[in-house]
């Protein structure tokens, strides 16, 4: 059977029709931006994320959840962090990248970004 999808009107024009979304879309869109920004690694997820990363099925809403609630989002991150780079400098891109993205091209407004740091990605530091 398949998996019923969540949906959220985001216009209803009258006489026209409705625009709906679906929240896989608002959570990739949240994993993209993320992955935009320089010094993340990768996002964060469980063994068997990992393990489809890579045999090479990309799966773009890896290490997000997304909440919406009376058309207000709230987005929650785990990611990996490249090492050296400063965290906190790196979230606040992340949470403003994360934010503009979504409002920008679904108009739901966004009321948290919460980022959780899973790790530190060590692989650019061994080739020194």
């Amino acid at each position: 059977m398949a998996e019923k999808r969540t949906t959220y009107k985001i216009q209803d024009v009258g006489g026209i029709g409705e625009v709906k979304i679906a929240d896989e879309v608002v959570t990739i869109i949240a994993g993209l931006a993320a992955t935009e920004v320089e010094g993340v690694a990768s996002m964060g997820g469980n063994i068997t994320n990992e393990l489809v990363s890579k045999l090479g099925m990309k799966n773009l809403s890896k290490g997000v959840k997304v909440t919406v609630l009376e058309g207000v989002v709230t987005v929650d991150l785990t990611l990996n962090i490249d090492f050296g780079k400063n965290i906190l400098d790196i979230s606040r891109k992340v949470q403003d990248k994360v934010k503009t993205s979504i409002e920008n091209m679904t108009g739901l407004e966004v009321a948290d970004v919460n980022i959780r740091i899973a790790g530190v990605d060590m692989e650019n530091e061994k080739g020194k």
